[in-house]
């Protein structure tokens, strides 16, 4: 495999790496509740906490 004679300079690769950046996070709307939250994650919705529209946990069962 041929290699290169030398290495690519630190603004070579800069340049290359300007378009890499993060994007906007992806944000729904849960229909049960109605809160926007991340998706993927866990959200509190006053003190139940909820994953992918299911109650987890609720202020019940944390306090006991």
């Amino acid at each position: 495999m041929p290699n290169p004679k030398r290495r690519f300079s630190k603004q070579r690769t800069a340049k290359r790496r300007t378009h890499q950046h993060a994007g906007v996070p992806t944000i729904t709307k849960d229909p049960n509740t109605g809160e926007i939250h991340l998706r993927h994650r866990a959200y509190k919705v006053g003190d139940d906490l909820y994953y992918n529209g299911k109650m987890i946990v609720s202020n019940d069962e944390a306090t006991a």
